[in-house]
């Protein structure tokens, strides 16, 4: 760095770009804007997006699918408000993430300068370092640490605040920048021995065995190791919404369609790269069966005894490494499942709940209902691209959308299938979309054609999700990205309006024009909002349907475009008398107070 205009811009994308960043996510402004024109100088690609909330779930979604650091570059004050959400999405869900937020001028601290905010004292409680450079000189060794938490150990954000006029001077003497430090892949570490052999004993004398297969499996690229895990073993396995994949779908001891049954059944519960938070409903009873005793496999002592864990049981360290220990140590054991009535439970289940679904799948009523419109969907894309290829990834978003999808979906391979994950974030259902497409399809990212073949980014949408993030289908526009987008209008957040467009007039329209009592319900969005038109302001297309054949027909039509395309498919109301997540209904427990 011996040019005598080096300046503080020019050393953090040079940074960046020996750390191996090949993509930036974020909006520029004051005084960050150079720091992304020499990234895209030096050949890193930058995502400019329309609000900042909207770069960060994209830079998280983007660490968990490429196994590195998503890097998010924002102004100061506002700029790393907005980022805030990426940040509580990245730490809920163990995502990595580095953040770089412009600031204002050391000189000008603490004196009410513009947009000036404290953002390390804003951050710190919530990221694993956050950290101000002193000068210009140190800036590739602090960037680079921030960005070697963020991946090591437990997945979270590492942040940088960068001042003004660190980013803008000219460096007096380029010669003593120093160099970067080169960071390698987290280091890995197995199980003691002594506890494996007390976990083995455990899973060979069960009688209701179940595996859970999380989204840190996925993370952690352990699906070779699982699957020959899950071969060897015979042990019945449940994946996570993102765990789906890990171990295909397909699989006959895969127990998802009796995931009541086993949740209720099971006696030891092996953890995989998944978490006992609500999404396993904690791993207490009356949805688990009390007795069961849960061996949590994590990089993380903390999580280990976490609520209905056992840290005596559990298994500190890597995924790919303590599930071979187990294997070696099982030795030639399997399950067997006539040992116990266990399997002919889960089989019934199986067949019970597999016939309601096909059932509902082919309902004929007008309004779509949400299963009949995603089996036709999915009937349509698996015609057009069977799973096994693994060339489709699915964004699944918004409360009916994310819940009732995740069961119609199959997967075969994993990171194909993003949600709103623990934190249940709305609003990243297109950002997503956008790292996913980055992350497999940039020219710049993408393994070679005969190793990972193009994919096609599919994100289905609520109505009410949609809206927190419409505005990026004009950056999916920019940047070329032929997402399908299929937004499921019921014309409400969980449930929308009922009955027809004259009942919706008579009840709420009148009111509107000052005509009546009664007006919208908390829940009400616009009847047959058209969604579809926004695809239409930077070159993409929209359609309009109400019936199977129209959505079969917008489906194929978008799956061949090469523009970003939203299919607005009319749904009915779905209403419910207590909107949740399905998976996240409990039962009220009552407390007794001593008395007094």
């Amino acid at each position: 760095m011996d040019n005598p205009s080096t300046t503080g811009a020019h050393i953090i994308a040079k940074t960046l770009k020996e750390l191996g960043v090949t993509s930036v996510f974020g909006i520029v402004g004051v005084p960050v804007s150079d720091i992304a024109e020499q990234a895209i100088n030096l050949g890193i690609r930058f995502i400019g997006f329309r609000n900042e909330q909207a770069a960060s779930y994209a830079a998280t979604a983007y660490g968990y699918l490429t196994g590195k650091p998503g890097v998010c570059l924002v102004v100061g004050g506002p700029g790393v408000l907005h980022a805030i959400a990426g940040v509580g999405n990245a730490s809920a869900n163990n995502f990595p993430l580095l953040l770089l937020g412009g600031s204002v001028e050391t000189h000008q601290i603490t004196k009410g300068a513009f947009q000036e905010l404290d953002s390390i004292s804003l951050l710190a409680p919530h990221t694993k370092l956050a950290v101000r450079p002193p000068n210009a000189l140190s800036l590739p060794s602090i960037i680079a640490n921030a960005y070697r938490s963020s991946f090591y150990g437990r997945p979270g954000t590492g942040f940088v605040d960068l001042p003004a006029d660190i980013i803008t001077d000219p460096v007096t003497s380029p010669q003593e920048v120093e160099k970067t430090p080169r960071v390698h892949s987290p280091p890995k570490g197995g199980a003691d021995e002594t506890r494996l052999l007390k976990v083995v004993d455990l899973i060979k004398n069960a009688k209701a065995p179940l595996v859970l297969i999380g989204k840190g499996a996925a993370y952690a690229r352990a699906e070779l190791v699982i699957r020959h895990f899950i071969n060897k073993t015979k042990l019945p396995f449940l994946p996570s919404p993102m765990g789906k994949g890990v171990v295909p779908d397909s699989h006959p001891q895969n127990v998802s369609s009796a995931r009541s049954a086993a949740l209720k059944s099971a006696d030891v519960v092996l953890i995989l790269g998944a978490r006992l938070n609500w999404i396993f409903h904690y791993g207490e009873a009356p949805k688990w069966n009390p007795a069961a005793q849960f061996i949590q496999v994590d990089i993380s002592a903390e999580e280990l005894g976490r609520n209905a864990g056992n840290a005596d049981l559990a298994l500190l360290g890597d995924i790919n490494i303590v599930v071979p220990q187990l294997s070696h140590q099982l030795g030639a054991w399997s399950y067997d499942p006539s040992i116990s009535p266990y399997t002919a439970t889960l089989s019934t289940a199986k067949a019970k709940n597999e016939t309601t679904a096909a059932k509902a799948a082919t309902d004929p009523s007008l309004p779509l209902t949400y299963n009949h419109a995603f089996h036709t969907i999915k009937s349509t894309l698996h015609n057009l691209s069977p799973p096994d290829e693994g060339a489709i990834v699915y964004i699944a978003e918004g409360a009916n959308t994310m819940d009732i999808s995740r069961s119609i979906f199959p997967l075969e391979h994993p990171r194909l299938r993003l949600d709103a994950g623990t934190y249940a974030t709305m609003g990243i259902g297109l950002p997503y979309a956008i790292a996913a497409h980055e992350a497999y399809n940039a020219p710049n990212t993408r393994a070679t054609p005969d190793r990972a073949p193009r994919k096609k980014i599919v994100a289905i949408e609520g109505d009410s999700a949609f809206g927190f993030s419409g505005m990026e289908i004009e950056t999916m526009s920019r940047y070329g990205m032929d997402v399908l987008i299929f937004v499921f209008n019921n014309g409400g957040v969980y449930f929308g309006g009922e009955g027809t467009g004259e009942e919706w007039e008579r009840r709420y329209g009148r009111t509107l024009r000052g005509e009546g009592e009664r007006g919208l319900r908390s829940w009400s969005l616009g009847w047959e909002t058209r969604y579809e038109r926004m695809a239409g302001m930077g070159g993409g297309k929209g359609y309009f349907v109400r019936t199977g054949e129209e959505l079969v027909e917008a489906t194929m039509k978008g799956y061949k475009d090469n523009v970003p395309v939203v299919v607005n498919v009319v749904v009915g109301s779905g209403k419910v008398e207590k909107p949740s997540f399905g998976w996240q209904v409990a039962p009220k427990k009552t407390i007794n107070h001593p008395k007094l």
